[in-house]
């Protein structure tokens, strides 16, 4: 096992940093460092080495060049191992570096303040700190390399049970090249969006984002022969799956995460306390407004209750016990919500397979990027972060709708815009009564909302994610009994679908913005 003599730190993030310092020259590490970093140690009375006193050149170019020296980089790339590397230290008096404690500078933190320049940009790309990075990790048979503050602790008992062994060095470096290509990928997405004028593009020439497995490998993918994996995006700012542990239950699988997702995506868009049910990425049941949390659950399942058999259940709020009581009737996938009450727990502890996902919030998403992958290339977009203002809507029937009806259609639009297009869902009193998802036209798609919601439909709102390119559609509302209608607009024959509106007595507002999901 290789011993630790000396250790060079300079780090950016000084989280830790002089703790760890301090522990590893209790332990008898000579220490050396530079600029901010070896100040810090100095006035935390932890003895260091300036690199420019042990090189002979001093920091120079306002610090752009002081550790990019033989004796340094010499003293991290020498095989312990080979005799001609050890002969040349000998020869030149370079000292040998066991441990780099290294990160970088705040590249990405620096372009996202407003005003930074490109001469800012510029001069946060370091140079010293990702060399001797590389260095070590390529080095790490006998190097030990540390990029996060994490890791100290963890690299202090592993010295003290002289288990720092290879395998552990490899993983660090893993860490380490995963640090550096995260860093120059912001670097080539930061200078790859800009314009000649200094000004920023929305999306690089050059996209390059970093994902990092969570855990082992999913059982499958969407089907048992294929094999799957989650990666989280820590760069989103959103809420990501990867951020809510599973509480209890069986290894959540590829299917759940995805629906999981959906569910919670679009119980955060209602304000209101609100019950949604998902089956196979599209919302079966939602349910919002009046009555308690069991109440308004009962009504998400009741909405749909085959469909809901199996589902994934999403809260906006802590799961209650009562609700929990209701769930444990039937078989749920999973329950996702932003806590759970010791009594809630309790109940459904009982139900050993069912999942339970902690959510730390429960507010709307406001913006990241999404993907999707196609063969031989990648889609980027910004996230469907919309919520609609109903002072933007218009009215364009002659009949306005009443209150009730704009409360049931600003619910059905919440709805709508997470369910697969061609979307249309009817709803009355804050409850889902039919939704029509993924059909190739919309009149299928309301054939299936109405008939799945027979009768209970009379008098209720309908949400289109998409304008109405035909009167058929609006033919079709009428005839299942809804009275009012919300729609993009924007057809040119929406002339011909407002008069069917019209001739059939139904109010129909337009918002100027679509919701079209594949």
């Amino acid at each position: 096992m290789a011993s630790i003599k000396r250790a060079l730190i300079s780090v950016s993030d000084k989280t830790g940093v002089a703790d760890f310092a301090r522990a590893l020259a209790d332990r008898g590490v000579d220490i050396l460092s530079t600029g901010g970093t070896a100040k810090l140690l100095r006035d935390e009375n932890i003895a260091c080495r300036d690199v420019s006193d042990y090189t002979g050149f001093p920091e120079m170019m306002d610090g752009r060049v002081k550790t990019l020296n033989p004796k340094v980089h010499g003293g991290i790339l020498a095989r312990r191992d080979n005799e001609g590397d050890l002969a040349s230290m000998r020869e030149h008096g370079i000292e040998q570096i066991d441990l780099v404690c290294v990160n970088l500078y705040p590249f990405r933190e620096a372009v996202a303040k407003e005003g930074c320049t490109i001469d800012d940009a510029i001069e946060n790309i370091d140079i010293g700190g990702p060399c001797m990075v590389r260095a070590s990790a390529k080095n790490h048979r006998f190097v030990t390399i540390v990029v996060d503050p994490a890791d100290y602790a963890s690299v202090l008992t592993a010295m003290d049970e002289d288990t720092l062994d290879e395998s552990r060095r490899r993983a660090l470096a893993v860490k380490a090249f995963a640090h550096t290509a995260a860093y120059d990928g912001a670097i080539a997405n930061h200078f790859s969006a800009l314009n000649t004028d200094g000004s920023k593009r929305d999306f690089p020439d050059v996209f390059t984002r970093q994902f990092i497995k969570t855990a082992d490998e999913l059982r499958y993918g969407e089907n048992p022969h294929q094999a799957g994996a989650f990666y989280a995006d820590p760069e989103d700012d959103g809420l990501s799956m990867a951020d809510c542990p599973v509480l209890q239950g069986k290894a959540i699988s590829y299917n759940n995460i995805a629906d999981a997702d959906a569910a919670f995506a679009l119980v955060r868009d209602l304000g209101d306390e609100a019950v949604v049910i998902v089956k196979h990425a599209n919302p079966c049941g939602v349910a919002m407004g009046a009555g308690s949390q069991a109440e308004i659950y009962e009504r998400a399942r009741a909405a749909d209750a085959v469909s809901a058999f199996g589902g994934i259940a999403a809260f906006n709020r802590p799961l209650e016990a009562d609700t929990a009581a209701l769930i444990a009737e039937t078989f749920m996938e999973v329950v996702i919500a932003p806590g759970f009450t010791d009594a809630a727990r309790k109940v459904l502890a009982e139900r050993k397979n069912l999942r339970l996902m902690l959510a730390p919030s429960a507010a709307p998403v406001s913006g990241g990027l999404e993907f999707k992958r196609v063969n031989g290339g990648l889609l980027v977009q910004q996230r469907d972060a919309h919520i609609l203002d109903r002072a933007a809507c218009t009215v364009v029937t002659k009949r306005a709708p009443t209150e009730a009806e704009w409360n049931d259609m600003l619910f059905a639009w919440s709805v709508a815009k997470h369910v697969k297009s061609n979307a249309i869902v009817f709803a009355k009193n804050g409850t889902t009564l039919g939704v029509g998802a993924g059909q190739m036209n919309r009149v299928n798609s309301t054939r299936i909302a109405a008939h799945h919601g027979g009768d209970s439909i009379k008098g209720s709102a309908v949400a289109s994610d998409a304008f109405f390119p035909f009167r058929d559609g609006v033919d079709a509302l009428a005839q299942a009994g809804a009275t009012a209608v919300i729609q993009p607009g924007g057809s040119i024959r929406d002339d011909e679908v407002i008069a069917a509106a019209d001739e059939q007595d139904i109010a129909m507002i337009f918002t100027g913005i679509r919701h079209f999901r594949h």
